[in-house]
């Protein structure tokens, strides 16, 4: 699997080339914003791990330029700890987010959650939320306008997988514990903070009135559920 690392300090790019080298990931490095949407349109990598304060293009602008043509999960590592620069990196479509220094052990179970794949499973169901349709076999969401058109709704890996774990167990309790480990794997179970970052993100794309949602349910305490439209999709 190919990854390519941007960030403007060569120590990090060194160490980070030689520790996910050796556990079998090809790595491509840039020095700056610019170079890195160059590099990613020369490299197509599999992932992208970038900082976001760079020279040129900072992350957000490589983030925005990435998402005008790719849907490459990326993963930003920031020295940036508050809660407005995760929601803007999200917001500009980025899909997790791991505040420096990290552990080694933490960035690989990272990189291992947003590129773990699931395959499509043939007879799915077309799910309702009001006038959004979710296609979990085509992993298509479109929304229905009045003029009888469809508008794509672009989910990132990451918001994906949520709804997928949901979506899949409809008007079931799933736990915060086991939407983490589902998504992010055994070793963040306590990180909730990310969920409910999340599935904010995703009440503005899906729901018809995001502050009072109908459909992405949390249980206070205990975890989300989603709750099923009765009236069936076309």
């Amino acid at each position: 699997m190919k990854i390519l690392i941007a960030d403007d300090d060569p120590q990090i790019l060194r160490a980070l080339r030689v520790t996910l080298g050796a556990r079998g990931y090809e790595i491509v490095t840039a020095a700056d914003g610019a170079e890195a949407l160059n590099r990613a349109i020369e490299q197509h990598p599999d992932l992208v791990m970038l900082d976001l304060g760079m020279p040129t293009l900072d992350g957000l602008d490589v983030i925005a330029g990435l998402r005008g043509w790719s849907r490459v999960p990326i993963l930003v590592v920031s020295g940036r700890t508050g809660a407005a620069d995760k929601v803007d990196a999200l917001d500009a479509g980025a899909d997790d987010y791991v505040t420096k220094p990290f552990s080694i052990d933490e960035l690989l179970a990272r990189i291992r959650a947003l590129t773990r794949r699931s395959p499509a499973v043939e007879g799915e169901p077309l799910v309702s939320l009001g006038d959004v349709r979710v296609d979990l076999a085509a992993t298509q969401v479109v929304r229905l306008t009045e003029a009888g058109g469809r508008e794509p709704i672009r989910l990132t890996p990451t918001e994906w997988r949520i709804v997928e774990v949901l979506l899949r167990n409809p008007g079931k309790l799933v736990t915060s514990e086991a939407l983490l480990t589902e998504v992010w794997g055994p070793t963040h179970t306590g990180d909730s903070g990310y969920i409910r970052l999340y599935l904010a993100q995703l009440r503005k794309k899906l729901e018809p009135e995001p502050s009072r949602p109908r459909y992405l349910m949390t249980e206070a305490g205990m975890g989300y559920r989603f709750v099923p439209d009765p009236t069936p999709p076309t």
